[in-house]
């Protein structure tokens, strides 16, 4: 209810704590943290304060980005042009590019009027979701899941289905459980390859066979591809639309320059879709966000047209820092780490140290036996309970190798002390 202030009747005081709740709207009130980035801003802020953290939180290269790629944000910068508005959905040189660069990487073949420039990958997936669902229209989210995917497509309405996989299926999910999840509210599937948060890679016969499961029952698929070019030990990233070219007029390709070329700070990233709903997308991008900021976007243009030379160089690093976490993290009792086969993550089980003791703590959660590693080792990793399934932990390898190695011997000293 609402009573008058002593101050005047032109000045009301709220007297009810539903109407102080209803500050912030129930869809925004209701979206969760990025896990991720809470995680590497503790670990970071931790460190600003002089204890020595090492964070495995954030899925973000140490590399810079490559010279070439910055100078032409340089000399963009000093270009008129580019301090002036332009089309809502990109630079049309950058579609063009992005459109080639597709072709040439994945062998989809896309014209540049279906690609839209997106402020990172990030708003690639919302405004996908927010173009595509209706409210209550259910997506199929295989978990592990990236934590902005059930937040986006409930900021759009949707209804989030997690299908649990877990590290004795390589944490790839089979169409018998899509199958077993499909529901008349079924609109999309949710698809990740190579994953983040486990680094699985589908192979060739298993993404062939969930984008027919799909076409058969008129399934959209949101496929993200941002890590394509990173996949070890003869894996390959295979597009589904490539793989199943009936799927094409009901599927979106979420991509950006973030991983691949270090880019992490600078947004850009972009949705390739069936050209009604990239017309649909664009138009609401003109209402949310207008274009990407244009030195970025030339930026990304040097950096999609230009040689993989760096990529290649980052993909060794990787897959060096890959092995040995693997290594380190398979020394400890109580440990089970798959091997990842893309990406630059790792998503190992830590369901047996759970209960034990450790140094006068018995952490029953992983959530909770991540808060006594960051305390007692000074070590960052993000529970498992982030990705949709708790028990597990996500590390980054994209950080130095020598941080790689004292943050694991760290964390391997402290819970070689569970009993």
């Amino acid at each position: 209810m609402k009573s008058r202030s002593p101050q005047g009747p032109s000045t009301w005081r709220i007297c009810d704590d539903a109407a102080m709740s209803a500050r912030v709207s129930a869809r925004i009130g209701g979206i969760s943290e990025s896990a991720t980035l809470a995680v590497d801003a503790k670990a970071k802020a931790l460190k600003a304060a002089g204890r020595p953290v090492i964070g495995f939180g954030a899925g973000e290269p140490d590399f810079p980005t490559p010279e070439p790629i910055v100078q032409a944000a340089i000399e963009a910068a000093a270009d008129p042009r580019n301090h002036r508005y332009t089309p809502a959905a990109g630079l049309p040189e950058l579609r063009e590019a992005i459109a080639a660069k597709t072709k040439r990487d994945s062998g989809y073949d896309v014209d540049a009027s279906q690609v839209i420039v997106t402020n990172g990958g990030k708003h690639a997936v919302y405004q996908t979701c927010a173009t595509l669902l209706d409210p209550g229209d259910e997506v199929i989210l295989p978990a592990p899941y990236w934590t902005t995917y059930p937040e986006a497509i409930a900021l759009a309405g949707g209804v989030a289905v997690p299908v649990v996989t877990d590290e004795t299926q390589d944490y790839l999910v089979t169409v018998e459980q899509l199958e077993a999840a499909r529901t008349p509210r079924t609109k999309a599937l949710m698809f990740v390859s190579p994953s983040n948060p486990t680094g699985a890679v589908y192979p060739r016969e298993q993404v062939e066979a969930i984008g027919r499961w799909a076409v058969d029952n008129g399934i959209w698929v949101i496929t993200d591809e941002i890590y394509e070019h990173l996949v070890y030990d003869g894996a390959t990233a295979e597009s589904m639309p490539v793989v199943v070219p009936e799927l094409a007029d009901t599927c979106v390709v979420i991509n950006g320059v973030a991983k691949t070329y270090a880019m992490t700070g600078w947004r850009v990233g972009w949705m390739i879709s069936p050209k009604d709903v990239t017309k649909a997308a664009a138009n609401l991008q003109s209402h949310l966000s207008s274009n990407v900021a244009n030195v970025s976007q030339r930026a990304a243009l040097a950096a999609v047209s230009g040689p993989l030379d760096a990529v290649r160089e980052m993909h060794e690093a990787f897959d060096r820092r890959r092995r040995t976490i693997v290594d380190m993290l398979s020394a400890i009792p109580g440990v089970e780490v798959p091997t990842p086969k893309g990406a630059f993550y790792v998503y190992p089980s830590v369901k047996a140290l759970l209960g034990k003791e450790i140094r006068g703590v018995r952490a029953e959660s992983s959530s909770e036996l991540a808060a006594l590693i960051l305390e007692h080792a000074e070590v960052a990793v993000v529970p498992g309970e982030a990705f949709g399934t708790p028990g597990y932990f996500r590390l980054s390898y994209a950080l130095g190798d020598a941080d790689l190695a004292t943050g694991l011997t760290r964390m391997g000293d402290l819970l070689r002390e569970a009993k």
